[in-house]
């Protein structure tokens, strides 16, 4: 497993998610299924890009600044 900073881009905003999933690909898969479950209706078209990646350990974490 491996702790994900996504950063995800929408035409008038972006936002930041922080996920656990076991590769790439399963992070991805997430980042959609949790737009899906955050927004009534998306906000766009978005681009997303992985921006961290580490390996969780106690005390692991990333600061979003908002």
């Amino acid at each position: 497993m491996m702790l994900y900073k996504i950063e995800i881009q929408f035409p008038e905003q972006k936002a930041y998610l922080v996920l656990l999933a076991e590769n790439d690909q399963k992070a991805f898969a997430a980042l959609e299924a949790h737009i899906d479950r955050h927004y009534l209706k998306a906000p766009g078209p978005y681009e997303a890009a992985i921006v961290e990646k580490k390996r969780p350990e106690p005390g692991s974490g990333y600061l979003v600044e908002g």
